[in-house]
């Protein structure tokens, strides 16, 4: 008799394990059928099943998923990311090294086409990944009279770690090469203070490449590259590989609970994957102690500069490339416009919110320092920019009014909400440019 009481208490105590168990389930559906539609703005068993790995609402900025994680040395300038398969569906990176859906130089193929060249770093290089996707500045281009039928090209010419004269040289080289262009937008700034800075610091030539990009590829030239750095390389692609599969599986994910487990696990991997980056860009970045033997050039200087002439010396590097932008593509009448972009560590009368700041700064970062010293000296050349007719375009405060999270990392890239109020913001002034000029034009 005690056996079968004993028997009847483990079957009601089963009994109720499964119970809890089945509307533990049932809760768990419902709360992740909630967080998938205020996250995708639809009803997760009706939704259009995402085939590109991009939209599955995972941040995948940084993240390159089918490609090298280094660059490759470049003659003219300096280097480029390995061109290879599409990075996203509608890009590639191209033959020159840069994301775009063509390779350059591009010809046109219809007299009503306007090419719109971009230049700068990774920020910029977003920006023409947002606007060949969302054509935000042909929306105000085509308020202008005679501009409504045009075909707007965007090119981007952008890569990460560029700075100035990088853009400059890169110009003119497709310009040599016939590249047509009708306008150009240069986003640029942060990288020409905070590279720089490190430049400085390694007792680099201001004026050089990225020493964040270039020693790597030299190391890598001269079979140099650290142990340490080697194990992070292995971390980074056994992560890319989990991601891969992690996404994967999102996508044939039958309950809303499978996707937002999967997606919190896919995150979490994409985060360590940038840790290990980080470590590795730490590790591959240290100079040599003997680098006699090196078959890379690097221009040095003999010792650190102080802070006030080193930026005194970026700005004007800044400044004077910009102006010999303005004046090759003067020459045929293209309109250039400079902008320097927002950055969250120079402080405006922006308010930041608890939880994008922990994704916005970083009290280790070397870049603080760089744009809370660099960004005033930059602005000091403004007045050397507008007298030679430079269109500037000052977006340091844009996200001063927005209350959204703009900022996807801890050095000065946006997300999607930042990349439509930064789109907006160029188009309306570039637009408001124009506009100044044709007036004046009638007025002759």
């Amino acid at each position: 008799m005690k056996d079968l009481k004993v028997l009847n208490k483990g079957q009601e105590f089963l009994k109720i394990a499964l119970i809890n168990l089945a509307l533990l389930l049932v809760f768990l559906e419902l709360g992740s059928l909630g967080w998938y539609f205020v996250k995708h703005k639809q009803f997760f068993y009706n939704r259009e099943k995402p085939q590109d790995k991009w939209a599955l609402g995972i941040n995948l900025e940084g993240v390159r998923l089918n490609e090298s994680i280094v660059e490759r040395f470049h003659p003219f300038f300096g280097f480029i990311q390995k061109p290879g398969p599409d990075f996203r569906p509608g890009f590639k990176t191209n033959n020159y090294g840069f994301i775009s859906p063509y390779n350059y130089p591009f010809k046109k193929t219809k007299p009503n086409q306007f090419v719109i060249g971009v230049f700068g770093g990774s920020v910029a290089s977003g920006y023409a990944i947002f606007e060949v996707q969302n054509q935000i500045l042909p929306k105000y281009l085509k308020q202008l009279p005679g501009w409504k039928d045009k075909e707007f090209i965007i090119l981007s010419f952008a890569t990460g770690g560029y700075k100035q004269p990088q853009q400059l040289l890169v110009l003119n080289y497709f310009l040599a090469l016939g590249q047509e262009l009708d306008m150009v937008v240069n986003i640029d700034g942060f990288n020409d203070v905070a590279l720089s800075n490190l430049n400085n610091k390694n007792k680099v030539d201001l004026a050089m490449p990225s020493i964040q990009h270039i020693w790597p590829l030299a190391n890598f030239a001269n079979n140099s590259l650290s142990t340490k750095a080697m194990e992070a390389t292995l971390r980074i692609q056994e992560n890319k590989t989990r991601i891969n599969q992690g996404l994967s599986s999102l996508q044939n994910c039958s309950l809303a609970a499978c996707n937002a487990l999967t997606s919190v696990y896919v995150q979490h991997l994409v985060n360590n994957y940038k840790t290990e980056l980080l470590k590795f860009e730490e590790e591959r970045t240290k100079q040599q102690k003997d680098d006699s033997a090196s078959v890379i050039y690097i221009n040095t200087n003999k010792s650190v500069l102080q802070d006030s002439v080193a930026f005194e010396e970026m700005a004007r590097n800044w400044a004077k490339s910009s102006i010999f932008m303005h004046k090759v593509l003067s020459a045929s009448n293209v309109p250039y416009f400079h902008v320097l972009q927002p950055n969250q560590y120079y402080q405006t009368k922006r308010v930041f919110g608890e939880a994008e700041k922990q994704i916005a700064f970083n009290k280790e970062t070397p870049y603080a320092k760089s744009v809370q010293i660099g960004y005033p000296a930059l602005f000091k050349k403004f007045p050397n920019l507008e007298k030679n007719n430079i269109n500037l375009v000052n977006a340091v405060t844009v996200f001063d009014k927005t209350k959204d999270a703009v900022y996807v990392d801890s050095c000065c890239h946006y997300n999607q909400a930042g990349e439509v109020v930064f789109s907006n913001y160029v188009g309306r002034s570039i637009l408001e440019s124009l506009r100044k000029d044709e007036a004046r034009s009638k007025k002759k």
